[in-house]
């Protein structure tokens, strides 16, 4: 039998073993009990579980600032509870006794985005037979979270700019300006500085929003975390589902710390949820998440560095072999990775290299020349520092992508190793040998 540690054990806050007492709580073991009622017993803070010294300075930020009426700003991967905490700011404020008000910009097309933000009249749109609220006017004197803020459509952006500016907007339809007295929560998943840097966010609307901004960190971030959230979603299904389950295998629990979570909270939560479901007795039958040998689940960063490494391998390759041709015969050298002596091809939909195609062929058009009148930066509608710190983010070295004498003989091999990448560029294989 598996070695399983009971709920009290694992600090579930009561001690249940056939008729045995109840042994000694540590004052460690108390102290994290309280705190950890004093999380669940409090609705704001309800669902936002765990002790993490980066959490915890989420927590004291959300208390600092929630009776402010600031623009808040949540930076965090998908999955990790902005909502979460939009609704802690909004509960902890003094706007809790109104609406809390929430869009996910990225739920919804852009064409109704507009209508859906600020209403409109009757006729405005099409299929508008009647008189729409806004979601601004919905949350008249409470609070409005929009989440994936990065992802409004830029010519709208504008508009939510002038709302932040002067707390007043009009219906699509409308001519009379409405006032508004909103507290706005904004949240994301994007990198929206580099969105501004490439023109796809407006940089003033960025600094409006960017106030206060809060870092939600990621559960990898926090592992000391998960057996608090396992035991409290355990608690929260097994309650819904009539079901008593009182051990945890300290061997799974384990397990599940080991595991990256690249679906954060949530993925926890329904690997919890699924546990449960499936649990036929009093010990909780679960297990850590399995990479796929399709590498489903593996991390698409992972999958990108292992793509990048093969890349490099091929190209190191192919310029040994292009050194070693003379000026009289310059063929090139097939490549043997690119046969099926080698590695398979990584699939073309695993391609994300659209920004450092994009940069690399300009330079390519000006021959490496990054400032100037005619450099890339102009071409791109960049500024020359702005482009030079997309360059180093991005791995591109201008000088060795455009050494001549270094890829010359390379060049007249490159289709070759494109198609063995799946139909890549070939600017792209420049930039992966860096």
């Amino acid at each position: 039998m598996g070695v399983t540690m009971t709920i009290a054990e694992a600090g579930w806050g009561h001690w249940e073993l056939g008729t045995t007492a109840a042994p000694p709580v540590s004052s460690s073991m108390r102290d994290e009990l309280c705190l950890e009622e004093k999380i669940r017993s409090e609705a704001e803070f309800e669902g936002i579980v765990g002790q993490n010294a980066a959490l915890r300075h989420v927590l004291e930020q959300v208390e600092m600032v929630a009776t402010s009426d600031a623009t808040v700003l949540l930076l965090g991967e998908t999955g990790t509870g902005k909502e979460l905490i939009a609704r802690a700011l909004h509960l902890r404020s003094h706007r809790k006794a109104r609406l809390l008000v929430k869009l996910n910009c990225a739920a919804i097309p852009s064409g109704l985005l507009e209508s859906e933000l600020f209403g409109h009249e009757r006729g405005a749109v099409t299929g508008a037979t009647t008189q729409k609220l806004g979601r601004l006017e919905m949350a008249d004197r409470g609070t409005l979270f929009l989440d994936e803020v990065g992802d409004i459509p830029l010519e709208l952006q504008p508009k939510l700019l002038g709302v932040l500016q002067d707390r007043e907007f009009e219906r699509l339809g409308s001519t009379r300006t409405t006032k508004v007295d909103v507290r706005l929560v904004a949240a994301t998943h994007r990198d929206l500085e580099t969105m501004m840097a490439e023109n796809q966010f407006r940089g003033d609307l960025y600094y409006r929003l960017n106030v206060i901004p809060i870092r939600i960190p990621p559960l990898r971030e926090r592992p000391e975390d998960i057996p608090l959230l396992v035991r409290y979603f355990i608690d929260k299904f097994a309650r819904r589902m009539g079901k008593q389950i009182d051990d945890i295998p300290a061997g799974a629990l384990r397990k599940l710390m080991g595991w990256h979570w690249p679906g954060n909270v949530r993925e926890l939560e329904n690997v919890v949820e699924r546990a449960v479901i499936f649990t036929r007795g009093n010990t909780l039958e679960i297990s850590a998440p399995q990479r796929n040998s399709c590498t489903c689940g593996a991390p698409t960063q992972d999958r990108n560095l292992d793509r990048q490494e093969r890349m490099v391998r091929v190209l190191s390759s192919l310029v040994e072999r292009a050194a070693m041709l003379s000026p009289d015969n310059p063929a090139p050298v097939p490549v043997p990775e690119l046969t099926n002596n080698g590695a398979n091809p990584v699939p073309a939909q695993d391609r994300n290299f659209d920004e450092q195609e994009t940069i690399v062929r300009v330079l390519g058009e000006t021959k490496g020349r990054v400032g100037g009148a005619n450099g890339a930066a102009a071409r791109l509608g960049l500024k020359r520092t702005t482009l030079i710190a997309r360059m180093k983010k991005l791995g591109i070295d201008g000088r060795k992508m455009f050494d001549a004498s270094r890829y010359s003989r390379v060049e007249a091999s490159l289709p070759e190793v494109a198609a063995g990448f799946g139909g890549i560029s070939p600017d792209h294989l420049l930039l992966a040998h860096r």
